[in-house]
């Protein structure tokens, strides 16, 4: 199976983002965009890619998660305590998907 060629998958993951979180402000798009198109995520189809990103994106630019990393938490543990800022990080960008404790 041959993956989109790059100009192709920018406008792939643009549009998953304009569909997942509507109320992105253009940093937030440019930010999520950017997680995206990084070489790990490449092999994922653009929604999973994406949903990942912002998920990402949420907890390191929205929290104090690496804060509590340098504080000594697990990243398990770290997780747990900004669960509810990433959530409400999502919400804010118009995202109807939260991230439950599992994740």
């Amino acid at each position: 199976m041959n993956s989109p060629g790059p100009a192709k998958r920018e406008r792939q993951l643009a549009e998953a983002i304009r569909l997942l979180l509507p109320r992105a402000t253009l940093e937030a798009h440019q930010q999520v965009l950017a997680v995206a198109q990084q070489g790990h995520l490449r092999h994922l189809p653009a929604g999973i890619a994406v949903w990942q990103a912002a998920t990402t994106v949420a907890r390191h630019e929205y929290t104090d998660y690496d804060q509590l990393l340098a504080d000594g938490y697990e990243p398990d543990a770290a997780r747990y305590f900004v669960l509810e800022e990433i959530n409400e990080q999502l919400e804010a960008w118009g995202c109807l998907r939260r991230i439950g404790n599992e994740e």
